[in-house]
């Protein structure tokens, strides 16, 4: 099969806002003998990107492309022996055609090269607008509550910003296990949302006091475990949330990072913090097959529902708008936002 010396693909040559983004073209991916090329159809808007686009995450060079997750089907599968007879390759049952998900930097393109275990194989009940939909957010929300606090039956589990796409998965998954679900949004439409995935209290920040209605439900003990991809802005309140002996997950820098802090801070509580990533959970190849498999499982059987709340074209503008749409706190997005790169 014949690829394009050049692909389009969205980039930086700089960091900065939104006008940092535009689409041009770059050269095609180098295929490298390990890796599977994918032809990609739909990609993924996640915080990370705008962490890229920023500066926040440093940039060795530029042009950067970016985007770090996508949906698609296989077009070369690789060519390396010691992969082609690696028994957890085997275990994938790869062929060209088939559907994918893919999470490797430089993904918002035409096509992708990554190797076999950051690619994800999507089961035929899930479409690839699902998939690129619920990768990186559904194995993040997966890892977070089986590794860094392992969400059980009877827990009390504070979710920030529950009605975004990260937050909705989490309250799904919480809810699967038996937990008391407590989340924040900002309006009563987004509360609605939560509530028919998994929430049993929805908390109007713009309205209430957080850590007031959050004791109040909790008989004065607080949460178990406080699940923040705000950052900056609700770190302080996150302590107050949490009962003695409870985890603070920290997700994510909306908000801006969380400062430096003294350890001191956990004494009075004998509290855990944790500032994972998912990269490190999803390191071997077993550890890639088993929560891919595990997720869509979840997500074939209902238990998962992912809610998009719209697909942006794959131009300058639309991904311009689709960060724009990410960002805005308190703004109008519920679920997830995806650029549709490709038609089926």
């Amino acid at each position: 099969m014949s690829f394009p010396k050049t692909i389009q693909a969205i980039t930086i040559n700089k960091n900065g806002g939104v006008d940092a983004l535009e689409k041009q073209l770059v050269p095609f991916p180098q295929q490298n003998p390990s890796n599977v090329l994918v032809k990609v159809h739909y990609g993924g808007v996640n915080f990370v990107d705008t962490y890229y686009r920023s500066g926040l995450y440093p940039t060795k060079s530029f042009p950067l492309a970016i985007g770090t997750e996508a949906s698609g089907v296989i077009v070369a599968l690789p060519t390396d022996e010691a992969v082609l007879n690696d028994e957890q390759y085997k275990k994938r049952g790869y062929k060209v055609g088939d559907k994918v998900a893919v999470m490797t930097l430089g993904s918002h393109a035409e096509y992708v090269s990554a190797p076999y275990t950051k690619v994800y194989a999507v089961p035929e009940s899930v479409s690839l607008l699902i998939a690129a939909a619920s990768i990186l957010q559904g194995l993040t929300a997966l890892t977070f509550m089986t590794e860094s606090y392992y969400v059980k039956k009877g827990d009390y589990v504070f979710i920030h910003t529950i009605a975004g796409g990260l937050g909705l998965i989490f309250s799904q998954i919480a809810k699967h296990r038996g937990a008391i679900v407590i989340g924040t949004t900002s309006t009563p439409e987004k509360a609605e949302v939560a509530k028919k995935h998994g929430a049993d209290h929805v908390i109007l920040y713009t309205k209430e006091n957080t850590v007031d209605r959050v004791l109040e439900i909790t008989n004065g003990e607080g949460v178990h475990v406080v699940y923040d991809g705000v950052g900056k802005d609700t770190f302080e309140d996150d302590f107050k949330l949490l009962r003695r002996k409870g985890t603070l997950v920290s997700v994510g820098n909306a908000s801006g990072p969380v400062p430096p802090f003294a350890p001191l801070k956990l004494v009075e509580k004998n509290l855990a913090i944790l500032r994972p990533a998912l990269a490190n959970y999803t390191v071997t190849p077993e550890e890639t097959l088993q929560y891919g498999t595990e997720l869509f499982q979840l997500i074939s059987s209902g238990v998962i529902k992912i809610v998009v709340y719209k697909e942006y074209p794959f131009t300058t503008e639309g991904v311009r708008e689709a960060q724009t749409d990410l960002t805005t706190r308190g703004g109008k997005t519920i679920g997830k936002l995806v650029i549709k790169i490709a038609e089926n």
